[in-house]
Order: C-alpha cells, then structure tokens, then sequence
C-alpha cells in the first residue's frame, strides 16, 4: 500500500503509485487545516459497490465524497472511471484529477451541485494554475 501523510490529511493507495497531486495545498485551503481528511484511491470493483450501496447507482464512479463529521471527511476516487471522464471533459487524467479532488473537497465544505460550486470549482483552478508551484511540498512521507 502506497500512502502519504500530512498533518490531518492521509492519502492512500493499495496497488500502484499515488498520482502526483497538491493534496495537501488543495485541501487546506479549501477545508482548512484541522479538518481531518482521508483520500483513498480504489479499484472500479470496490468504487461500484460504494456507489451501489449509498447512491443506488451500478457502476463506479470517478469520486465519491463522504462528510463524516463536522471536521472529518473521505473522498475516494477511482482512477480507471477517472481516466474515462476526463477524455468527456478533454482533458488529462493529471488535469481532471485536480478538478475532482476540488470538487470532492467543496462537497466536503457543504456545497453541492449548482453554479456556485462550478464557479468556485473554476475560479480554484484557475489560482492553481496560474501558480506552477502552488502545492508542491518538501514535506513528503511514504
């Protein structure tokens, strides 16, 4: 298992490498820094049987967000669903991943579906890049 820690933040992997994304930049703004976060990247099996189970929905999904309290939270994403939404959105995996992490992490905060998501969705990425080194860290354990 691949993992990666910051503070509250806790990124894991069973098989294969993290992708390589500001998670902890993105979710400190975004959440701010005692929100205590899990992201898990899970196969398309496990990633349907969530979305089974909460959403009635019989397929994986790219992402799915869970609040589990008012200052805790999961995000898990899957990959091979993500690989396939972002060829939709014409972009890359690395491109879509960040948006949906964005997303994921403003569903965190309390917003949900609508114009005001999308437009702080945007005006989030756009900050990021602008800034080539908005979320590059040193402070990187495996």
């Amino acid at each position: 298992m691949k993992e990666l820690v910051y503070h509250q933040l806790s990124v894991r992997r069973l098989n294969g490498p993290l992708p390589k994304l500001p998670y902890q930049n993105f979710y400190r703004e975004i959440l701010g820094k005692d929100f205590e976060l899990s992201i898990v990247f899970v196969s398309p099996k496990i990633s349907r049987e969530l979305n089974q189970k909460w959403r009635g929905k019989n397929l994986p999904a790219n992402i799915l967000t869970f609040r589990l309290s008012e200052n805790s939270g999961e995000i898990f994403i899957c990959l091979s669903a993500a690989q396939k939404s972002a060829k939709d959105f014409s972009e890359n995996l690395e491109t879509f991943l960040k948006r949906l992490l964005v997303h994921g992490l403003l569903h965190l905060k309390g917003l949900t579906h609508g114009s005001t998501m999308e437009k702080q969705e945007q005006e989030f990425l756009d900050k990021e890049s602008q800034n080539k080194n908005y979320g590059q860290t040193s402070d990187r354990r495996h």
